[in-house]
């Protein structure tokens, strides 16, 4: 059964992000507000819930999934990057972006590409999210909230709850509700140079990119 919690966007109640934690922990899946929009979420290592989410987002086991982490200091644990790379992703984040990188051993191998190892890391910069991963103390797999055939993400804690979505997830929700919208940036900097995969929201200006570059 899903359920729809009103978390305060600034001052998250510690109560309610503990509940969430407890979802999680029983194998639950939520949807989070990110930079710009929500995301699916669920442990890395829970393979049902993972499974879930593929199946809600509509898709196949050789797309990759990305990870929310807290800050920079947990990148090394589940992405290779070098010092120019680490410089380029420490200076936008936390911010609308998703960075594809080269994925070490810790990762599972059902969340990264099957034939390239590599995996999406994002550092989301939203309260309710950041007070989660605190509790929780470990990064979550979560991807946009994207419904097929749709291909913009849900922006709005209403429309989720009454979307087939909210049949599907766990808990969702804040007391905001509506974010600003539109896909993040997705860079790939798995190469000598930043590669963009996806324009969105974040500025491209750092990685000497345009939105013709994809």
């Amino acid at each position: 059964m899903s359920q729809f919690f009103r978390i305060h966007p600034d001052n998250p109640q510690p109560r309610l992000i503990n509940q969430a934690v407890q979802i999680i922990n029983d194998g639950g899946i939520v949807a989070l507000p990110i930079n710009s929009s929500y995301a699916l979420a669920c442990h890395l290592d829970d393979k049902n819930a993972v499974e879930r989410i593929r199946r809600i987002r509509g898709l196949d086991e050789k797309q990759l999934l990305s990870l929310l982490v807290r800050d920079l200091s947990e990148l090394s644990n589940f992405a290779i990057v070098d010092n120019r790379n680490y410089r380029l992703i420490k200076s936008v984040t936390p911010g609308p972006y998703v960075f594809v990188l080269q994925a070490t051993k810790e990762v599972p191998p059902r969340l990264s590409h099957p034939s390239r190892k590599m995996i999406g890391l994002r550092v989301p910069n939203h309260a309710i999210t950041l007070a989660l991963l605190e509790a929780l103390g470990q990064p979550l797999l979560g991807p946009t909230l994207i419904l097929p055939p749709d291909t913009h993400p849900l922006n709005d804690a209403e429309e989720i709850r009454d979307s087939t979505a909210a049949g599907k997830t766990d808990r969702s929700g804040d007391r905001r509700g509506r974010m600003r919208g539109g896909a993040v940036s997705e860079i790939a900097l798995t190469g000598d140079e930043p590669v963009l995969v996806r324009p969105g929201r974040g500025s491209l200006e750092p990685f000497g990119l345009t939105a013709e570059s994809a």
